[in-house]
């Protein structure tokens, strides 16, 4: 069974940083793309930022320059450092793999729990 486990959110301040992790475990063949959607209440999820397993990223137009994604390919594990933080940003974000399972035959979307994260003014 694959599981995608996040950890990091937390309350801050405006202008305050937060880093986000998200680690694959379970009988995992391959990962492709994996990145990060929020939602925030009253609001259609939207993707925030994105990175494919050679590295190449796209993010939002609303978090460029504040957020980074990163991957380590060996841990299975992506990372969203979010810095400058604002109160808009506050939201559960969700982590998210294409990952191909043990045995399977084609990529699946798999789905963190979400972590809140919510930003003070």
């Amino acid at each position: 069974q694959v599981q995608l486990v996040e950890s990091g959110g937390g309350l801050v301040q405006a202008g305050g940083s937060l880093r986000l992790s998200c680690a694959a475990s379970g009988y995992i063949s391959g990962i492709n793309a994996m990145g990060w959607y929020r939602q925030a209440p009253g609001k259609q999820r939207e993707l925030v930022a994105q990175i494919t397993y050679g590295g190449r990223t796209n993010y939002v137009d609303s978090v460029k320059g504040r957020f980074t994604i990163s991957r380590d390919n060996a841990k299975n594990t992506i990372y969203l450092q979010m810095n400058s933080l604002k109160p808009d940003d506050t939201a559960v974000y969700y982590c998210y793999g294409q990952i191909l399972g043990a045995g399977a035959v084609r990529y699946i979307d798999y789905w963190g729990q979400g972590t809140q994260v919510t930003v003070s003014s």
